[in-house]
């Protein structure tokens, strides 16, 4: 027997002292690495020992040495995928993620079971950019894990994007075995992609509840939260994954963006710069890093942040648009080149297609050359809108609806109902309406704090509708009718708790600018009956082409189309004069284009309406140091301006379909 072919005693010893080894790796990869010491000392050449070994000098941040003990490997095991797939994450410590992408892809596909493997690309791979090949990668990920033959085929259509089988195939095991985490969270994977995050969010919730080591699952259950607004749980379930893996950069990476949700952009800021030192060829994270830095108003450095993004990876679209969504003229003839390079390209995705659609739009508007931008903005706008679920007539009946149940009678009987504290203003609107100048001039009072667009009315609403698997979308407004002055000062008093945290100072008001929130000024007005309502307006054509050309992150669906755009302007009108109506004064209506032409006059007006008195620094809100999150944030940063007024008539001779659906609201918008 040589002493590469040890007896079946000393091999079960070093499975032995292998698997110690892991274990200890969690708690003390110092102690993991003398463990692998100690086994390379009988078993010099032991292949499993130097991954072992490797793996511990990652986990005490030595990348370098990690990579030092692999390499012998490469001459003697160069087709073993655990080799590659500890390579690609020693490299990926380094922050050279193009290379790990490679390294990783290799380790697959020379060991498709690689569970740990195929996570880890798939992490690189969305912090690179690439998230319809992270999906892919997820998807394996999870297949690989199971050994179930139903599980298997299900996984294979999951990987496959074949999601109605996939999801019957695992509702059907589920029933046969509910507590089987892998197909629970096979099955939130796709919830999540059909875009039921409810269903997903309560299947991982289940999945961390049998299983609350399983960190896939926990970081899935994160991300999840997250992208429902869910900010200060998705943090909660974070610091329990950075309690065990406090250097994850895909852990840092949502906890910053969930930091930067709730207002805590100085310690997002933190992260992504420390994240960006260890890591500078990830150009998702410089987006990321590049939309904070925005946020609070430091655009030279953004702009560094976006270019660079750019040049890591000159196909992904985002990166082209977050610089024309600056609103100021930074691209060069070079950037437009660039950008067209990319357009034509037939290899990208139908994402960094339509970002690239608006930033080339943009790009020729501040040229001057109108009938390319039109064409470009309408191309962006179609593939949006054809991966986007409205119905323009759904819109109009709920408006309809709403007119019906908010009778004068209905809230003069519910009078004196919901809670009494004053605290929000909320500006409502159509989104490029002018609700960022007014919330940034409010909020230049020493008495008003402000905060963003918040969904915490809309999710109210949702809930009151019985939410999806409820008593249907048709039961709100409806449902509001039943609920006694008990209920409605609750959700009143919900509405604020869930608020507080986007509250930074001890100001006794504060700005909720959620646009869409005058579909819901029924709902405000009994459950917060002394809030504040401004309805921020502007010129139909002006605003709605404005809206038209701005890609918005998520949300306003209707503003993809001409039609679906006049349409919805239409229905606005016609809400706000119904509640102008039936609740006289309630609503104060601020035009955009007054503001412009009489600044003074109109910032006395607004602060007269929200009970405040008149303070100077209201007409130099431009100087006001806030951090911003919207379309406008670098607008309001410079004093009133009145050069975009007439934009949209540049754009005339295309506009046909939106002045045909405004219909009458052309002539009355300012009644």
């Amino acid at each position: 027997m040589s002493a590469a072919d040890p007896g079946p005693a000393a091999s079960a010893d070093l499975t032995k002292a292998l698997a110690h080894g892991y274990r200890l790796m969690s708690d003390d990869p110092m102690l993991a690495e003398a463990q692998a010491d100690e086994i390379l000392r009988l078993h010099p050449e032991e292949a499993e020992a130097l991954v072992l070994l490797a793996s511990a000098r990652r986990r005490r941040g030595a990348p370098e040495a990690a990579l030092a003990a692999l390499e012998p490997l490469l001459a003697t095991r160069p087709d073993w995928g655990p080799l590659h797939a500890a390579i690609g994450l020693a490299l990926a410590d380094l922050g050279q993620g193009n290379t790990a992408i490679i390294a990783m892809k290799r380790a697959v596909t020379l060991d498709p079971g690689l569970t740990s493997a195929w996570r880890a690309l798939a992490e690189q791979l969305a912090m690179c950019g690439d998230d319809a090949g992270a999906a892919v990668a997820t998807a394996e990920e999870i297949r690989s894990s199971v050994s179930d033959p139903v599980l298997l085929e299900a996984g294979a259509a999951l990987a496959d994007n074949r999601l109605a089988i996939a999801e019957r195939l695992l509702r059907d095991y589920l029933k046969r075995d509910p507590f089987n985490v892998p197909a629970i969270r096979m099955l939130a994977e796709t919830g999540g992609r059909l875009g039921r995050l409810d269903d997903a969010e309560r299947l991982l919730e289940r999945c961390v509840e049998l299983a609350p080591g399983f960190a896939p699952a926990r970081h899935n259950y994160a991300t999840v939260l997250y992208r429902q607004n869910k900010a200060v749980a998705a943090l909660a379930q974070l610091e329990q994954l950075l309690s065990l893996e406090p250097n994850r950069p895909t852990y840092l990476n949502l906890k910053a963006a969930a930091l930067g949700r709730v207002g805590d952009y100085d310690e997002a800021i933190a992260i992504w710069s420390s994240l960006l030192k260890a890591l500078p060829d990830q150009p998702r994270v410089w987006l990321s890093f590049g939309h904070a830095l925005k946020t609070v108003g430091r655009q030279a450095e953004c702009i560094d942040a976006y270019r660079r993004a750019a040049s890591l990876a000159p196909h992904m679209g985002e990166a082209w648009w977050s610089l024309a969504n600056l609103k100021t003229r930074v691209f060069t003839t070079a950037d437009i080149a660039e950008m067209e390079r990319q357009w034509v390209r037939a290899d990208i995705s139908d994402e960094d297609r339509l970002h690239l659609a608006f930033a080339l739009g943009k790009a020729f508007e501040d040229a001057g050359r109108y009938g390319p931008s039109f064409d470009h903005y309408q191309q962006g706008a179609g593939l949006r809108r054809a991966r986007e679920r409205y119905d323009a007539a759904a819109t109009t009946s709920h408006m309809e609806r709403s007119r019906v149940v908010f009778t004068a009678d209905l809230l003069a009987r519910k009078a004196g109902a919901g809670c009494p504290l004053p605290d929000p203003i909320f500006v409502v609107g159509l989104p490029r309406a002018g609700s960022t100048l007014i919330e940034q001039i409010l909020s230049s009072h020493t008495a008003v704090e402000g905060t963003q667009e918040l969904p915490d009315i809309i999710s109210l609403a949702r809930r009151l509708g019985g939410g999806p698997e409820g008593r249907g979308a048709t039961s709100y407004p409806e449902s509001l009718t039943e609920l006694d002055p008990a209920d409605l000062s609750a959700l009143g008093e919900e509405y604020l708790a869930r608020t507080q945290v986007h509250r930074k100072t001890d100001r006794p008001f504060f700005i909720d600018k959620m646009p869409n929130n005058f579909a819901h000024v029924g709902l405000i007005h009994l459950i917060l009956p002394k809030a504040k309502i401004i309805d921020a307006r502007r010129h139909p054509m002006a605003g709605c082409f404005s809206a038209f050309k701005q890609h918005f992150a998520r949300g306003q669906n209707f503003s993809y189309d001409l039609s679906d755009l006049g349409r919805y302007y239409a229905d606005y009108v016609a809400l706000m004069r119904h509640f102008d109506e039936v609740l006289p004064g309630r609503v104060h209506r601020v035009i955009y284009e007054d503001m412009i032409a009489d600044p003074e006059t109109q910032t006395r007006a607004l602060l007269d309406h929200c009970g405040l008195p008149f303070e100077e620094s209201c007409l130099r809100f431009h100087e006001t140091e806030r951090a911003v999150r919207t379309a406008s944030s670098e607008q309001v940063r410079r004093p009133i301006f009145s050069d975009a007024l007439e934009q949209w008539r540049h754009y005339r001779p295309w506009l046909g379909p939106l002045e045909t659906a405004l219909g009458d609201s052309r002539r009355i918008w300012r009644q």
